[in-house]
């Protein structure tokens, strides 16, 4: 998922009991963000890095940060998946954007078990930059939203590849390296997959 720089205000610690795997922007504890001015990323890797200090460790600190952006990018995969629905118009886009609540989900719900079990602090909203991405392609109309959806998903995808694969070879937590290993082939059919849908697009008259 596209790497994150900035997220809006909030921050939420992910309980195992409450994974809901359904990519909506979820609330956090409102005593939390009263007395947080900054913004989720940062909150989230703020807390983690407190948490490896705990632990007198940052061997792990570069799998923590690849957490906050799976889960970032996974959040924008099922919201977008999700806009498609309502405003796609060719089966190919309207399938792809079912697929990626689906998976994404399955993905999310996944990765929110992991990070609590290690007390890994995860963004609860997506970050600033993607939900302007989201925001603009919410006010396009249906043919230039299906073109902008495919390409961002093929573009997407490609990054979001080179993320796992670097997870899976270089990741030091072997939790995290793994599930990026399971995830890289969905990933690479999911690249398949848009790519397809955007020539469908592209090519239509």
């Amino acid at each position: 998922m596209k790497n994150v720089l900035k997220f809006l205000s909030g921050i939420v610690i992910i309980a195992a009991a409450s994974c809901s795997g359904n990519g909506s922007k979820s609330t956090a504890d409102s005593d939390s963000t009263a007395n947080y001015s900054s913004n989720s990323t940062d909150a989230a890797i703020d807390s983690n890095k407190k948490e490896l200090k705990a632990k007198d460790s940052t061997e792990v600190k570069a799998d923590y940060e690849y957490a906050v952006k799976a889960a970032n990018g996974g959040m924008m995969e099922v919201e977008l998946g999700k806009l498609a629905q309502q405003k796609a118009i060719t089966p190919q886009v309207l399938a792809f954007g079912k697929m990626m609540v689906t998976d994404h989900s399955k993905a999310n719900t996944e990765l929110k078990g992991i990070a609590a079990a290690k007390f890994i602090t995860l963004p609860a909203i997506l970050s600033n930059d993607l939900q302007k991405d989201y925001d603009d392609m919410a006010k396009l109309g249906k043919a230039e939203f299906e073109k902008a959806y495919t390409d961002y998903m093929v573009k997407d995808h490609k990054e979001d590849i080179e993320e796992f694969q670097k997870e899976a070879k270089d990741g030091k937590d072997t939790v995290l390296k793994a599930f990026a290993a399971k995830h890289v082939p969905i990933l690479q059919h999911h690249l398949e997959m848009a790519q397809n849908a955007s020539d469908v697009v592209k090519n239509k008259k």
